[in-house]
């Protein structure tokens, strides 16, 4: 597997781990009688602030797979994946911290850094596609 797939599939995997990392969280609240299992909202508003943060993570990896991963798909189907392949584990990188970070805190020095990796992961798209298209 190529250094683009390889990413792709850790980039889902990344999202994957989130979503079951919530529904762990929840299935315990559950179990434990704390939450009935029809009181939890999509973005877990009635919840605590780490299970909202949580869910707000877990959309933002949804919310860019599209983008990042349709453009490794399209560097991989084309057979393109130089253009991808030397930011690819850069843009996974700023994609877990952005969520790790997310996870920590709200404060402004945490939202200032993970708006930091969100702009490398957008500044890593823009090329991609730049690049892509111009060939």
């Amino acid at each position: 597997m190529g250094t683009s797939a390889w990413v792709l599939t850790l980039f889902i995997a990344w999202a994957l781990f989130l979503l079951v990392l919530m529904e762990a969280i929840r299935s315990y609240l559950v179990l434990s009688g704390r939450v009935r299992s029809n009181e939890f909202r999509p973005d877990n508003a009635n919840q605590s602030p780490f299970l909202q943060r949580l869910a707000r993570a877990h959309a933002n990896c949804i919310e860019s797979l599209p983008i990042m991963g349709g453009l490794l798909l399209v560097a991989i189907a084309t057979s393109r994946t130089g253009v991808t392949d030397a930011l690819a584990p850069w843009l996974l990188l700023a994609r877990v911290a952005q969520s790790v970070i997310h996870l920590a805190s709200l404060s402004v020095i945490a939202v200032n850094a993970r708006f930091f990796f969100f702009a490398v992961q957008m500044v890593i798209a823009v090329y991609w596609t730049w690049a892509l298209l111009a060939r």
